[in-house]
């Protein structure tokens, strides 16, 4: 099969998704939607968007949904083993055959068989640290996922999560019937780059600590977030060898602190450290963070690590930054 190259009329702000203009979610999530159904072998599609600090995903499907109004939003456990569950937890895409999954999916994969499904592809949508949410494609023929293909549902994938800010950061970020009454906060960030100095998580906790004072952060959280905040820089320091930069995002209820360093491909990533040595000092503060934050990791590429974590700020909390 011949898949068509339509990765060029998806650039920025224009395309035959549509995206650029969307007033809601509703409208970015029906414009993806309509665009991966005309896609070859199309039988069912859906998109995800991660809320609750990563505990739930928010799911739209079509084509039975899609023209619905208000758009029919339901909701998945972030903790079910499914592919879209697995890609935005990790951010790693699942494309395959339905057949090459073996068991690890069984349940979902007899359901879909006995549908019509015979392939799937599952694709994250980036945000700053982590997934914000999934793009789920099923197919009515076994796919050969070409270079090509990969490359329209990688950027449609890119097009939906820049979308989706873009509308949060003017006040209407989630769909209609599932958000509190009133406008969304508009997301906030800021940053710090941070040299290769062992004052760096001090200098860290500093920026954190006044730019949450800033945004009406209450002390608890902030006091939280410093101390996963210092493990995550000290170890960026120790390990990286070279300037990293802390990202802070406040949206929808949602802290996110990020630092990426810039140490390259042969950097350490992260990881919890489960021996029992009292004199390990390096890994042992990520025990700290993954029970601290409510959700966390890290992913490498060839500039560097990112390491991040989630905290889903209570209504307490965050009542004066909304």
């Amino acid at each position: 099969m011949i898949y068509p190259d339509r990765v060029g009329s998806y650039r920025e702000g224009s395309g035959p998704v549509g995206l650029a203009g969307a007033a809601d979610v509703d409208s970015v999530a029906r414009a993806v939607l309509r665009e991966l159904l005309a896609l070859p072998d199309v039988r069912r599609v859906g998109v995800a968007l991660v809320e609750g600090g990563g505990r739930r995903l928010r799911f739209l499907t079509a084509p039975d949904d899609v023209l619905d109004e208000p758009a029919q939003w339901c909701h998945i456990d972030a903790y079910d083993d499914v592919p879209l569950t697995s890609v935005v937890r990790t951010g790693v895409p699942v494309l395959g055959d339905l057949d090459g999954f073996g068991e690890r999916y069984a349940g979902l994969v007899a359901t879909q068989r006995e549908a019509g499904t015979r392939a799937l592809a599952v694709l994250p949508l980036p945000g700053i640290a982590s997934p914000i949410g999934g793009l789920l494609v099923y197919y009515d023929r076994p796919q050969d996922f070409s270079d090509a293909q990969r490359g329209v549902l990688t950027t449609l994938a890119r097009q939906a999560a820049d979308a989706v800010r873009r509308v949060r950061a003017r006040g209407v970020g989630a769909p209609e019937g599932t958000a509190p009454t009133g406008a969304a906060a508009p997301a906030q960030t800021a940053s710090l780059s941070l040299e290769d100095d062992p004052r760096a998580p001090g200098l860290a906790r500093r920026f954190l600590r006044q730019t949450l004072a800033g945004w009406g952060v209450a002390d608890d959280p902030t006091e939280t977030a410093e101390l996963c905040l210092s493990e995550l820089v000290t170890n960026a320091v120790i390990h990286a060898g070279a300037t990293s930069e802390l990202i802070l995002t406040l949206d929808d209820g949602m802290l996110t602190v990020a630092v990426r360093d810039h140490g390259g491909a042969a950097a350490t990533s992260a990881e919890v450290l489960g021996d029992d040595d009292p004199l390990r000092v390096f890994g042992r503060g990520l025990v700290l963070v993954d029970a601290l934050s409510d959700s966390w990791g890290s992913e490498q590429d060839a500039v560097g690590t990112t390491s991040w974590f989630v905290l889903d700020l209570p209504d307490d909390a965050r009542s004066a930054a909304s």
